[in-house]
């Protein structure tokens, strides 16, 4: 048996191929929406994708089923209470799908969405009774548990998924043996849930022991923890979800559409048409000069997650981006269907270098610098953009907090007169609040370079002799 993740840093994603080697059959489950990887893996081992699976309508990313079914001819196989317009195989409890030396059977996991399954997956060739790894989608996590509450599931409640999500993990995949392997859709960072995991799998054993969400409880105490304290998910996830279930345009059709360069003159024409400008460098070169009116959502970072949380899906986007990263950027912007990008600045910032007077700059400040200002005559506001519990735990006296996916909404609680220092935890955030501020019209911003990290490194008490 041929086993091989796949993880997709950005998104916090795992997918997998499971191949027989004998009889060179492959399944796919969870891919993300570019599938070129799964591709290029079965063509160097000889190996044909016949299925693909979906262990639920994901809702943080498009998957790849489409484009595994067009460029591979590969079936689509989803739970049973699962409905969707393209043709799909449904599986139960107990179903099985066998090639050579593999055995995929079916479990029934519904609790963070209805339609929910798990994967047994047995090697023949080492026993037909004991699975070699159970491939939990997002029901399971790496010493947490699916969600109950995302607004993808729409008409059924949090607490009815709560009771389905209690019974599919103590009825179904507790009683699996304590060394069964366990693999995730999801790691740390995913907001599929609360207090993810690094490692890249488990055993049942382990996770009966170690998990939070797994200890001795009643089922009430179990829904009331699973429930409490979930970070918000971005309103794009409902979209998503949707996606999921459409027979939509595939990956790469939408990139021939979006990926073709575009004169200075076509994207002031865009933008004055109310087109989201996306500018994809990192925040210094961003903050040097940038096409006025743009948003900053760098690529080195939270990319997919910021885009999906911050840019408006019924409005194109035009991309700005550094040389050779255009590609990079659509496609990226696709993996959570985005897919109305009309095009790229060709010659990126450059473009802008005989027209200066549409060049705004972004003003930034150290921490040090900042430390000074405070004690000045004319003191800034300090606007902390993160997580209202990442604030909590520490701050900048005097600062407010107003968290990055809300900050558009509430615009009207800063002052446009005095001045703004913007921070989060290292200047990712902090660059895209700043542009969204500059967009609407602030004109006295400040971006702290570094964020919080650079404030309190600068403001460490030196250890004691």
């Amino acid at each position: 048996m041929y086993f091989q993740r796949y993880y997709l840093g950005c998104l916090a994603h795992a997918s997998y191929m499971i191949a027989d080697e004998t009889t060179r059959v492959a399944a796919v489950i969870d891919p993300q929406r570019d599938i070129d990887q799964y591709l290029a893996d079965a063509a160097e081992h000889g190996f044909r994708i016949k299925y693909v699976f979906l262990t639920h309508f994901h809702a943080d990313f498009v998957a790849g089923h489409i484009e595994l079914r067009e460029r591979a001819g590969a079936k689509i196989y989803l739970g049973e209470e699962a409905e969707a317009e393209y043709d799909f195989t449904p599986v139960k409890d107990g179903d099985v799908v066998e090639f050579g030396d593999v055995r995929l059977s079916i479990l029934e996991t519904p609790g963070h969405t209805p339609e929910g399954i798990s994967i047994l997956v047995y090697d023949l060739a080492k026993s037909d009774r004991a699975p070699h790894a159970v491939l939990t989608g997002d029901t399971l996590f790496i010493g947490d548990v699916g969600r109950p509450d995302l607004l993808a599931s729409i008409g059924v409640t949090a607490d009815e998924l709560a009771e389905m999500l209690y019974d599919s993990l103590h009825n179904k995949l507790l009683r699996l043996p304590d060394d069964t392997l366990v693999y995730p859709a999801h790691g740390a960072g995913s907001m599929c849930g609360k207090q993810l995991g690094d490692d890249p799998y488990s055993t049942i054993g382990d996770q009966r022991k170690y998990n939070y969400a797994l200890q001795p409880m009643s089922r009430q105490e179990f829904k009331e923890l699973v429930t409490a304290e979930q970070p918000e998910a971005p309103d794009y996830f409902v979209q998503d979800a949707i996606l999921n279930r459409q027979d939509r345009a595939s990956l790469h059709e939408a990139m021939q559409d979006s990926l073709k360069p575009l004169a200075l003159n076509d994207v002031l024409r865009l933008q004055d048409a109310g087109a989201q400008v996306l500018d994809v460098r990192d925040a210094a070169d961003f903050a040097g000069a940038h096409l006025r009116g743009s948003l900053n959502i760098g690529l080195d970072g939270k990319y997919a997650t910021w885009c999906g949380t911050v840019l408006d899906k019924s409005k194109p986007i035009v991309v700005v981006a550094g040389e050779g990263q255009e590609q990079e950027a659509i496609m990226r912007l696709g993996r959570i269907g985005f897919d109305d990008v009309q095009g790229y600045l060709e010659d990126g910032p450059a473009a802008l270098g005989p027209r200066p007077a549409l060049v705004a700059t972004t003003n930034r400040i150290t921490a040090a610098a900042l430390a000074e200002t405070l004690v000045d005559h004319d003191v800034p506001l300090v606007l902390d953009v993160r997580a209202v519990k990442e604030w909590d735990e520490a701050h900048i006296p005097g600062s407010i907090n107003i968290p990055l996916n809300h900050l558009a909404e509430r615009l009207g609680e800063l002052p446009r007169a005095r001045s703004l220092v913007v921070l989060c935890r290292t200047g990712y955030r902090s660059s895209l609040a700043a542009s969204l501020l500059q967009r609407a019209g602030f004109t006295k911003v400040w971006d702290l370079v570094g964020g919080m990290e650079a404030w309190q490194a600068t403001h460490r008490q030196p250890a004691a002799l």
